[in-house]
């Protein structure tokens, strides 16, 4: 096999502009397509230099119920730091919490996708 990375992750959104908003005013993402296609809004969000872009998946858009994706793991330098400017923007945080291989903590989205913030521990 030669596969070198994964090009997105699909979130299933109810609300592209809602979400484009989170990701990009909340997160700090960065919008890398905004197209309109026959099929819908193809939307697509990253942070700066990422390889792997995050697609907000609009109603119709391949058939995905919107909230329905987990496990999202965005690796921060500042886990702490990240937390509270959630909080203060008034979105629920469970965590930080100290784990083996790092500080973890998570979140949703406007639609209920499940997010998660790591700083990794260093050697892990």
């Amino acid at each position: 096999m030669t596969i070198t990375h994964a090009s997105f992750v699909t979130l299933p959104v109810s609300d592209q502009d809602r979400a484009l908003r989170f990701y990009t005013d909340v997160l700090g993402l960065e919008v890398t397509a905004d197209r309109d296609l026959p099929q819908g809004r193809w939307l697509q969000v990253a942070p700066r230099g990422a390889q792997t872009v995050f697609t907000l998946s609009g109603p119709g858009m391949g058939g995905f119920e919107a909230g329905s994706a987990r496990g999202i793991m965005l690796v921060t330098t500042d886990v702490d730091a990240d937390c509270a400017r959630l909080t203060a923007a008034g979105i629920p945080v469970q965590g930080p919490d100290e784990l083996p291989w790092g500080r973890m903590a998570s979140f949703a989205d406007p639609d209920g996708n499940g997010l998660m913030l790591l700083t990794e521990k260093e050697g892990f």
